[in-house]
């Protein structure tokens, strides 16, 4: 227990203060006491010995005062640690009408970043006399004021607490009157008038002396304050102003506009004339709340004087009066509760900070120490802290308001060099308001990053047939280290293929990445090229890294569609497909089977029709090359068609190839020898239509006598074919006429017709002959791209002229 005497007041006041022990709180808190009014310089307390801090930390740099306002009412001697008093302490101006008064600081070790807080508690003293707000008061009383009538006395006002506060009222002696104090429900006493003899105006009007009332506290010594009544006897007003209400409950935000309607308060007297004239004034309020709102006395209406502000009070209490013109009144009281707004931003300090961090401190690295303050109140005053972004830091709350910024991951320099960590501090008001305070932090270097690729792998193309020293790609790597660690050199290393192929046809130039090609490749042997390509810093010791690159050999239209089938005569002669006379509309005589070479679109074949014997007789097939039968034959068409189809792709430019398919248009194979054996010279398309028919029922009649002739001898002689037939070792019973067989990749459908057949000696010179070596009812892929000579010729040697020998003959058609 420390006892300090101060002399305060030469005039007014000399005691004994006792300055409260000091007691530090789990919360690192310390606390003291001190009376108000001390003289500036007045010992408060001893920092030093109170926080066990050696004096060599006592130094300007190392211990800072942190106090909440404008006004520095504390201030530290960093030569023996005392704090003291820096500005006049009034504990009415700082606190008001709180209980209790308490001013908060903080005390920062910059040595060790902790953080303590000081509570010093400002005790009252009677330092305020009360006081009246109207020295004199004019009390008209009527002379028919009944006994035991009321009148409301003006109030004092203390502003200090406790004992020291307003205690009695007193009033001069006297015959009619006498003094009634009353409390009201907030603990607030006022002072009544109370009639206690009736008076006569016109004999006591000049014998009424002047009333004293008397003010005091319970200080020691007591304080008081006086204010003069005068009273006049009027005529009878017999009735008092009554309010509406008791009191008016009011609430409103704190951001309402300037001479804004806050209540209406109303009262009314019964009686007339003058005597029912009521105005209204404050009777019982504030200095801050006359300055702040303005009571109309007219009217009733309470409206806002001047901007009002939560923060600096939160609710007030008025008391409003209302008067007749012949002095009666009545009172009624306004509670005006303020409700805040989200008005005040955070406020952010930065009370420690480290400009400068390697990029390979730990986790956890503290860079700065930051305070948050909020004036606001309950969810507008409640503070958030966050990064703007991400980057490698994060805030801890220490304690009470404030945050530690923290390393949250590894820094790398290569990536950021600098930062700017942007702090937002927001709270939780509706709109919320936030602020932003930037720290800037530099990162010193650490060579630890070998060259990297902007991508994982590179894909690119080529076409064929490019001439050598094309470039085909430029890959780029990138260091992020300085000087020699971040040159980079380029270089092939290795790739699916021997290491003597990459150096005869690709090359990559070391400094700037750029590969290019030493020859010109064709599609059709390679279609990619997978390698790997090595960056390499000058650092000491290198680091690299690879990346895998294919190159992919795009196509070219250079390959002419090759066909298949029919395939290509060999002597200059063509093919021959068989087409029924019977055939339908859509009947498939055959099918034009061509491939290419090429890839894509320059392998996309189309199939034109550009010759034909007989135009309209047949359709071609756009894209499968199948020929039909356009229309019914009839007998004038030409038996043996020449079709020339061409095969084209679809490459720019494009490239074809043509075929010329020949159609005999017969029933079977007999009737096709008949009637490709009776073939004379071309007869003139000038000839009558009469001759044209008599020449074709002449024909008709000839092949089928013929064909009843050859039936007859095959009939005769078939013991003998059979005989043939087994020593030629060719069975075709039992075998399918139809089968699958692949030529050069291509799936072809082969229907194969077996005839016998029997020519005598007197046939025509223009017999067929058929170049088949065996008689089979399939052909294999060799055997089909053997056949390149016509299916007919005009001399064979197979066929007897003697007709004596019959020989089975295949024939064998695609279809596809």
């Amino acid at each position: 227990m420390a006892c300090i005497q101060i002399l305060l007041d030469r005039r007014r006041r000399s005691s004994c203060l006792v300055l409260l022990a000091v007691f530090q709180a789990v919360a690192g808190q310390i606390h003291y006491s001190v009376p108000e009014e001390l003289q500036e310089g007045s010992f408060v307390g001893d920092i030093s010995q109170d926080l066990g801090l050696d004096m060599k930390q006592l130094l300007p740099g190392g211990v800072q005062i942190i106090t909440e306002g404008r006004t520095q009412y504390f201030a530290l001697n960093f030569q023996n640690g005392h704090l003291y008093i820096n500005e006049r302490l009034d504990r009415e101006e700082i606190c008001g009408r709180l209980l209790t008064c308490i001013l908060k600081l903080e005390i920062l070790i910059q040595e060790q970043l902790k953080v303590y807080t000081v509570e010093i508690e400002i005790e009252d003293i009677n330092d305020n006399a009360p006081a009246f707000q109207v020295e004199t008061l004019q009390l008209n009383i009527p002379e028919s004021t009944p006994v035991g009538s009321r009148f409301l006395l003006p109030d004092a006002q203390d502003p200090d607490l406790g004992v020291n506060a307003l205690q009695s009222y007193q009033i001069s002696p006297n015959r009619h009157f006498f003094l009634d104090v009353q409390m009201t429900a907030s603990g607030a006493k006022y002072a009544e008038l109370v009639l206690e003899k009736s008076m006569d105006r016109e004999g006591r009007r000049f014998d009424m002396p002047d009333l004293i009332l008397t003010a005091s506290d319970g200080g020691n010594p007591v304080k008081s304050g006086t204010a003069h009544i005068k009273v006049s006897v009027e005529d009878a007003n017999d009735n008092a102003p009554v309010f509406s209400e008791s009191v008016y409950k009011v609430t409103t935000a704190e951001n309402i506009p300037v001479n804004s309607l806050l209540v209406a308060v109303h009262a009314t007297d019964l009686d007339e004339g003058i005597n029912s004239e009521i105005t209204y004034a404050f009777r019982q309020v504030s200095e801050k709340a006359s300055n702040s709102f303005h009571l109309d006395p007219r009217t009733g209406e309470v409206r806002v004087r001047q901007e009002i502000d939560f923060e600096e009070c939160a609710l007030y209490e008025m008391e409003v009066q209302a008067r007749d013109g012949r002095g009666l009144s009545g009172r009624a009281n306004i509670l005006l509760a303020i409700t805040d707004v989200n008005d005040n931003a955070p406020e952010i300090a930065v009370t420690s900070l480290t400009n400068a961090v390697s990029e390979d401190c730990p986790e956890g690295t503290i860079i700065a120490l930051l305070k948050v303050i909020d004036r606001d109140s309950e969810d507008n005053g409640l503070v958030t802290c966050s990064i703007f972004g991400n980057p490698p830091f994060h805030l801890e709350k220490t304690f009470d308001n404030y945050y530690s910024l923290v390393t949250g991951r590894a820094l790398d320099r290569e990536d950021v060099s600098n930062y700017n960590v942007t702090v937002i501090a927001t709270d939780k008001g509706n709109p919320p308001l936030s602020t932003t305070t930037t720290i800037q932090l530099k990162i010193l270097d650490k060579n630890d990053n070998p060259p990297t690729f902007k991508k994982k792998s590179y894909i690119t193309s080529i076409t064929e047939n490019t001439s050598a020293g094309a470039s085909v790609l430029t890959l780029k790597a990138t260091d992020p280290d300085w000087e020699m660690n971040g040159k980079i050199t380029y270089s092939i290393t290795e790739g699916e293929m021997s290491y003597s192929f990459f150096s005869s046809c690709l090359s990559i130039n070391s400094e700037t990445g750029v590969i290019y090609v030493l020859r010109s490749f064709d599609y059709e042997e390679i279609q990619e090229i997978k390698f790997l390509v090595k960056a390499q810093d000058g650092g000491s010791p290198p680091l690299s890294s690879n990346v895998s690159v294919t190159l992919f050999i795009l196509d070219q239209n250079d390959n002419a569609p090759q066909i298949l089938y029919p395939s290509p005569p060999t002597d200059g002669s063509t093919g021959i497909e068989l087409a029924p006379r019977s055939s339908e509309p859509g009947y498939l005589v055959t099918k034009v089977v061509a491939v290419d070479a090429d890839s894509g679109q320059n392998a996309w074949l189309s199939y034109q029709l550009i010759k034909a014997t007989e135009p309209g007789l047949f359709t071609l097939g756009l894209h499968t090359g199948e020929i039909r039968t356009a229309r019914f034959f009839l007998e004038k068409d030409a038996l043996k068609q020449s079709l020339v189809v061409l095969v084209k792709d679809n490459g720019q430019p494009p490239m074809s190839v043509s075929v010329t398919v020949t159609v005999v248009l017969a029933d079977s194979i007999p009737d096709m020898l008949t009637d490709l054996g009776t073939i004379s010279a071309p007869i003139s398309l000038e000839s009558d239509l009469t001759f044209y028919l008599v020449t074709a029922v002449a024909f008709v009649s000839c092949l089928f006598f013929t064909f009843l002739l050859v039936l007859l001898v095959l009939r005769l002689r078939k013991w003998r074919h059979s005989q043939l037939c087994d020593t030629g070792s060719v069975n075709l019973n039992g075998v399918p006429v139809s089968q699958f067989v692949g030529i050069d990749g291509v799936r072809a459908f082969l229907q194969t017709y077996c005839h016998e057949f029997s020519l005598s000696s007197g046939s025509r010179k223009s017999q067929i002959f058929f170049p088949i070596e065996s008689c089979t009812n399939t052909l294999t892929g060799h055997q089909a791209s053997q056949i390149s000579g016509p299916l007919f010729t005009a001399n064979d040697s197979n066929i007897n002229k003697e007709g004596q020998s019959c020989k089975q003959v295949c024939f064998a058609f695609t279809k596809l």
